[in-house]
């Protein structure tokens, strides 16, 4: 046989056995290198991260590429800073193609010490006040390896760089959706197996500003599933009783000769049946009462979560931010998370409000934590906090069988367990968590699905959000559709 033949068929026998190696879209492996590319090129590329490019970068980096030939660490750096972070208004950006992403895991005696990453990225010119255009597409490939939980990048190929062969020059449509409904920025996060696989912010602070990586978003009543999980973990632990009266720890002067008060609990508090208004200010006397008895049916209540945050607070002689730092930030990795405007909040990194005709709303800053409202966070800390409540590693299961029973009916198909609303009936044997937000100007929805662990959160700062929801949803996320059509 001819040595060309020969080497064709080992050739293409190594061709088989590496694709044969590839591993699954929905193993942990392809989940953490999917993050690490989303996060490594949003962060480090189209966001000019230098200092975080540093610490994931591997010190004797080795660059191939097709037309810029060979880069080490140093060169590499000295490239980026001169040709993708420069100080112009028009600026380089990629994103990976959907569905190219392919994981090889490397392994040494069986042990896991690193994966071979390629997949296909588009590259994007970003100019302030339009459009971003897509000017070329190139292939990647990409050698992480393993130090104890951290991944660090060694080798990359960048080759095969081409125009894009598509007509449609313009990133996707979702920069036009959002400048069409006058809503300047918006954040999705989506989790995959448990596991947050991709972060992604949209448009302008101010209708300005790119909205960078870690914009802060204020999201409303996504506070709501933030304290009830700090409720249940303080629960779980020993501490408190879910069914436990709170009247010996807290009781509103305005409701102190209503009996009723003596039946408010936190379970009671925590599935919206507490017989409160939403807000007591909303309607006159603008005094806290009693609409029903506790216990008897659904009504949502902002007043009640208050309530239990300031009896928990009495009863523990800690502030929330103190209980849920310890029991949720930390445990977490929630670094970027607050309830009010601290010191550590960088207002120069917050997505300001509009209201439905594309006007910016005042900032209305908040000094005081409200269990029920005002958190402030990034899209990635809200996702890890989704991570850490899918996987149902941090509460007993007694506990978390209490968080997603159906404590109260709302309507057919929709319930309320503890913190969370539950629907069901969705395809694939699914049910989904989920809570949302509104303020004026704001506009929040996180969903999980604890079968899958699949799961996502948008983050909006504006009003006319409608045609935005219907699109993300329908077109992009799990189950979007039928969530949608839930409404």
């Amino acid at each position: 046989m001819p040595k060309t033949s020969i080497f064709k068929i080992v050739f293409l026998l190594f061709l088989v056995n590496f694709a044969s190696a590839q591993i699954q879209k929905n193993s942990p492996l392809f989940i953490t290198l999917k993050k690490q590319d989303s996060i490594f090129f949003e962060r480090g590329f189209n966001r000019c991260d230098l200092e975080y490019l540093e610490k994931i970068i591997a010190k004797d980096l080795k660059f191939y590429h097709d037309q810029s030939g060979f880069q080490n660490k140093k060169l590499f750096f000295e490239n980026t800073r001169k040709y993708i972070c420069p100080d112009s208004d028009k600026k380089p950006i990629r994103k990976l193609q959907e569905g190219s992403l392919k994981v090889f895991p490397l392994y040494n005696n069986g042990e896991l010490y690193g994966a071979i990453q390629k997949g296909t990225h588009n590259f994007y010119i970003r100019e302030k006040g339009k459009d971003d255009i897509w000017t070329s597409t190139a292939k990647f490939t990409s050698v992480w390896t393993k130090n104890k939980e951290e991944w660090i990048l060694n080798e990359v190929l960048s080759y095969d760089h081409h125009k894009p062969n598509t007509k449609s020059k313009q990133l996707s449509a979702i920069n036009q959706l959002l400048s069409d409904n006058k809503v300047p920025a918006m954040g999705i996060g989506i989790l995959e197996n448990g596991k947050l696989t991709k972060v992604q912010v949209y448009g302008s602070l101010d209708g300005e500003k790119t909205a960078p990586y870690n914009t802060i978003f204020k999201v409303a009543s996504l506070t709501k599933p933030v304290f009830a999980f700090t409720v249940l973990t303080l629960i779980d632990k020993g501490l408190l009783g879910l069914d436990e009266p709170l009247y010996q720890y807290w009781i509103d002067p305005d409701i102190k000769n209503d009996e009723r008060h003596k039946k408010l609990t936190p379970r009671i508090i925590l599935s919206h049946q507490t017989g409160f208004p939403n807000w007591r200010y909303l309607k006159e006397p603008k005094k806290l009462e009693f609409q029903f008895d506790p216990g008897t049916k659904y009504q949502y209540s902002g007043e009640g979560f208050e309530y239990l945050r300031k009896a928990i607070e009495h009863k523990f002689n800690k502030k929330i931010e103190e209980l849920t730092n310890e029991y949720v930030f930390k445990p977490a990795k929630m670094t970027d998370t607050r309830f009010w405007w601290d010191t550590t909040m960088d207002e120069t990194r917050y997505a300001q409000n509009f209201d439905n005709k594309g006007n910016k709303i005042p900032t209305k800053k908040y000094y005081k934590a409200n269990s029920a409202a005002n958190l402030l966070t990034t899209v990635e800390d809200y996702g890890r906090f989704m991570e850490y409540v899918i996987n149902d590693t941090s509460l007993s299961k007694n506990i978390f069988g209490e968080m997603i029973k159906h404590q109260v009916k709302l309507e057919d198909n929709s319930y309320f367990g503890l913190g969370w609303q539950i629907l069901t009936n969705f395809s694939k044997n699914e049910y989904g968590l989920i809570h949302t937000g509104k303020d004026p100007g704001v506009s929040t929805l996180a969903i999980i699905f604890p079968k899958s662990k699949n799961g996502y959160l948008i983050f909006l700062n504006g009003d006319n959000v409608d045609k935005v929801y219907e699109n993300i949803l329908s077109k992009e996320l799990y189950l979007g559709l039928e969530l949608w059509n839930m409404r």
